[in-house]
């Protein structure tokens, strides 16, 4: 199992950023690997159960992950994300910043392999910690888009 841990502050407020990421549709803006995500639970507001189809390039690899909206709170988002050869739980915490304005994300992201896909277990921690990387900036720059 790899992990892989990101913290920085933003400037929107908590319920601002938390509204923003359960809508894992917009993961084509703040994910660098995701190249389309869709909802495929129907309509409606976004809350727990809400389903998405989420296409990622990483490594120069494609992969298909059907995630779903697990927890919902007013500071913390996990989607579980499963496909054949791995579950990806990516856990976001949102709390006021350090000094009472904006928001400080804590973004976690699990990823175990099954199968034979155990093996890459080793170079999938190499590879997640630069998309950690990636993550938070591009993650920051959605965000504060928001304003």
């Amino acid at each position: 199992m790899t992990t892989v841990t990101r913290t920085f502050t933003v400037d929107p407020a908590p319920a601002v950023v938390i509204d923003y990421l359960k809508d894992f549709t917009n993961a084509t803006e703040w994910d660098p690997g995701t190249e389309s995500c869709v909802r495929t639970d129907g309509s409606g507001p976004v809350g727990v159960g809400a389903r998405f189809h989420n296409v990622s390039k990483i490594a120069g690899m494609s992969t298909e992950l059907d995630y779903e909206l697990r927890t919902l709170t007013h500071d913390t988002v996990v989607l579980v994300g499963k496909n054949e050869t791995a579950t990806s739980t990516d856990t976001i915490t949102v709390v006021p910043g350090p000094d009472g304005a904006g928001s400080e994300i804590t973004y976690e992201a699990t990823i175990e392999m099954h199968g034979a896909a155990k093996l890459a277990s080793p170079v999938v921690k190499l590879v997640f910690e630069k998309v950690g990387n990636d993550t938070e900036d591009q993650m920051s720059e959605a965000l504060n888009r928001l304003g």
